[in-house]
């Protein structure tokens, strides 16, 4: 694999622990991506995968967590809150990355 795309794997496994900070679902977290950072659904969800894998008992946790609390009884507001601070998360890493945002789209 190249350094870029190793550069991109990087950067795509970050936003994804930014979701993770914001209790994102993996399909809010693809939704989020693809939107604000122009990163295909299937990139995040592959790497999403392989961080399951190597973090079994954590998304083990987060995952019953997420059912426990349920993603969808949160507010509306609530939801565009943290979408409004992802996009604004997301842009500042791409920001502060040497990655242009939509080097890898399409």
């Amino acid at each position: 694999m190249g350094d870029s795309s190793t550069q991109y794997i990087h950067l795509v496994h970050h936003l994804i622990e930014e979701c993770l900070l914001f209790n994102m679902s993996r399909e809010e977290c693809m939704e989020a991506l693809s939107k604000h950072a122009n990163i295909l659904p299937v990139i995040t969800s592959t790497v999403w995968k392989e961080l399951e894998k190597e973090n079994k008992e954590f998304f083990e946790a987060y995952n019953k967590k997420d059912k426990k609390e349920g993603s969808t009884t949160r507010s509306n507001n609530s939801k565009e809150s943290e979408t409004e601070i992802t996009r604004q998360r997301v842009d500042k890493l791409l920001l502060d990355s040497s990655f242009p945002k939509d080097k890898h789209s399409n």
